[in-house]
């Protein structure tokens, strides 16, 4: 029937294995991220054990495969399967294979990393975890290369990349004046979670520049979004535009994959002619099999149609949330994270201040005291220290450390922090950067709040000094072992 020939899009090839190495290289990532953290953070010995958690736990809200039982061998487990599953899709071996093949792997990661986002509490509420399940279970349904990428996935896939892009520009200008005003980029890449090595270069930047940089976003978010639906090759060139914004982003700041995976998705609008006449090493017939069909079994048409309906249906809660005049951020509307409404950075904040913990030997420690400063990899510290680029690893802790001054410092996850750098305790110290006692547990812990600004240039010929900071007030005096810490009240 040539009606059915609509659904076969032999001219997305290219995008298609963008699509499954890049969103496989991203669960590979974010698998290993959790391998070297997860056990310091929501351990049996974690910070915010997952064993306690699931005491309270509700079987039929969070689908997770640790609901009977959790352990940090497990986890391990889990992460390793992860790994290997990942690694196998970025060399595209099970690609070769029949279209059920990438399609069990995909579902496996997504299933995988659902189970650890699940329990991983508050160190796993970003919306990047998120948009990383919901990429991978619809990816899984772009086939093999023994069939053409269906046309009814990329449509979604292209979806995904509108609810991602427009409901962040519909928040930003919904959220603070300093959006609509043009003036949030003096601040922003001074004040965002983790700068980078260029971060202070970005800031340093004339402010009409940074007025320009905020109608850029503007325009790739709230205008250029739509242009992804239209026929080729505009299609392509509204992609360009968010790989170029996404680009800029990762070149001025950390924020995990989020970027990376956006960068990713928009491949889905990138058709091969137009891939190779941008880049001719891109090959126009990716097999190298002109004029030969590869025809889709009458299973896989039904299942993708299935899968599409699904997802179609799914998308009624954020479609109505994207017009909402109370926009929802970051959200899911069903347990299994598919088809979410997305969005960051409604307001921006004005001034960056930063937690900065410190231990020492004293036995009655005053403020001559020698305190030595704990190294974090990340979030910044020692003001001479370049910033350095970890994105598309997500360092955890040092995410939730930019957020304590926005909230509260007396969570219970960094008191029972605080009480692992007392006990010296090996697996928390490894998330650090710098340990000052050498792995010898300090006597008491104290914890001081820093105005952070960037250096000027001329402040920074004179003393080398990236950031200039300012003590404000000191939110926990000193804690030890002999004064359990715990919140307060």
């Amino acid at each position: 029937m040539d009606w059915l020939s609509w659904f076969d899009a032999p001219e997305y090839e290219f995008a298609r294995q963008v699509l499954q190495r890049g969103v496989a290289a991203l669960y590979f990532v974010a698998f290993l991220s959790t391998l070297n953290q997860f056990p310091a953070l929501l351990g049996e010995r974690g910070l915010l054990p997952v064993p306690d958690f699931l005491s309270g736990f509700s079987r039929l809200r969070r689908p997770t495969l640790f609901r009977w039982r959790y352990t940090d061998r497990l986890l391990r487990w889990v992460c390793a399967a992860g790994l290997l599953v990942s690694a196998l899709l970025v060399a595209g071996i099970p690609q070769q294979g029949p279209p059920w093949v990438p399609l069990i792997a995909f579902l496996a990661l997504w299933l995988l990393y659902m189970s650890i986002v699940n329990v991983g509490q508050t160190f796993y509420g970003f919306g990047w975890e998120m948009l990383l399940l919901e990429a991978g279970f619809t990816v899984a349904f772009l086939g093999s290369d023994q069939t053409d990428p269906p046309r009814t996935i990329l449509i979604l896939i292209v979806w995904l990349v509108f609810r991602l892009e427009f409901g962040a520009g519909m928040i930003k200008i919904r959220g603070g004046r300093e959006w609509r005003d043009l003036t949030a980029l003096y601040y922003h890449h001074e004040t965002q979670p983790m700068p980078g090595p260029l971060s202070r270069q970005a800031h340093l930047l004339p402010k009409p520049l940074h007025k320009v940089e905020v109608l850029g976003n503007h325009f790739a978010q709230l205008v250029v979004p739509f242009f992804l639906f239209a026929p080729q090759p505009i299609a392509s060139v509204a992609a360009g535009i968010v790989i170029f914004t996404q680009l800029w982003l990762v070149a001025t700041g950390n924020f995990a994959w989020l970027n990376w995976i956006a960068i990713v998705l928009a491949f889905a609008a990138v058709s091969d002619p137009v891939a190779h006449a941008v880049l001719p090493a891109i090959p126009l017939d990716w097999h190298g099999q002109a004029g030969v069909e590869r025809e889709a079994p009458l299973w896989w048409l039904a299942l993708t149609l299935a899968a599409t309906l699904l997802l179609v249906v799914l998308s009624y809660w954020p479609l109505r949330n994207l017009f909402s005049r109370r926009q929802l951020m970051n959200a899911s509307f069903n347990r299994w994270q598919l088809v979410n409404t997305y969005g960051a950075f409604g307001t921006v904040t004005k001034q960056r201040i930063e937690i900065v913990v410190e231990g020492t030997l004293d036995e009655d420690p005053d403020d001559t005291s020698d305190w030595r400063e704990y190294g974090f990899r990340g979030k910044p510290g020692d003001v001479r220290r370049l910033p350095r680029q970890w994105a598309p690893y997500h360092l955890r802790l040092d995410w939730l450390m930019w957020f304590l001054p926005l909230r509260t410092v007396h969570e219970e996850w960094f008191y029972a922090f605080l009480g692992k750098l007392l006990e010296a305790d090996r697996q928390t110290l490894r998330l650090l950067r710098h340990d000052p006692f050498d792995g010898a547990p300090p006597r008491w812990v104290r914890v001081r709040s820093y105005h952070y600004r960037f250096a000027g240039r001329e402040e920074f010929r004179q003393t080398g000094n990236r950031w200039v900071r300012t003590l404000l007030y000191e939110p926990i005096p000193p804690l030890s072992l002999r004064r359990s810490p715990g919140r307060p009240g």
